[in-house]
């Protein structure tokens, strides 16, 4: 008779059942550091100034103004000027674009503005850049989406459902 003992004194654990599910754990934790890695580099990506473009329903799409080399003038809605992610000042705007264009075949920059900036201000920095030189001046803007509603149903039509 063996008892419980007998085996010179070794246990051998009994092998239980597979676990059949899949541990999730480890995966939530990959897509979460994913998750932060975009949330914090997404922002960087942003080329020049961030400001509330004026919302429009004819904008033209400009897409050389999201390339690399694109020059981009934004007006902030305190009067704030910048050269791309840089503030500058509007005495100093003709000769940095001039110096920018020295080397470029295609003469255009573009100027976005914030909705609520002045006036006065846009016009001036659309004058510093046409003093500069520059062949065409793009407007950045927003594009509206119109609502698209369904057509009438023709006369003498009834509803569905008789």
């Amino acid at each position: 008779m063996e008892g419980i003992g007998s085996h010179s004194g070794r246990y051998k654990p009994v092998a239980g059942s597979q676990m059949s599910s899949p541990n999730v754990i480890p995966m939530a934790d990959v897509m979460l550091v994913l998750l932060i890695i975009f949330m914090v580099v997404t922002p960087m990506l942003q080329h020049g100034q961030s400001v509330d473009l004026v919302p429009v329903y004819n904008a033209v799409d400009m897409q050389d103004a999201d390339k690399d080399d694109a020059i981009v003038v934004a007006v902030t809605r305190d009067g704030g000027i910048y050269l791309g992610n840089n503030k500058i000042s509007k005495d100093d705007l003709t000769g940095q674009i001039k110096d920018r264009l020295s080397n470029k075949l295609d003469k255009m920059v573009y100027l976005k503005s914030d909705s609520r900036a002045k006036y006065g201000d846009v016009v001036a920095v659309v004058d510093e850049i046409r003093s500069a030189g520059v062949d065409q001046l793009g407007l950045l803007t927003e594009r509206i989406q119109r609502a698209t509603t369904p057509p009438p149903p023709p006369p003498g039509s009834t509803p569905s459902g008789d």
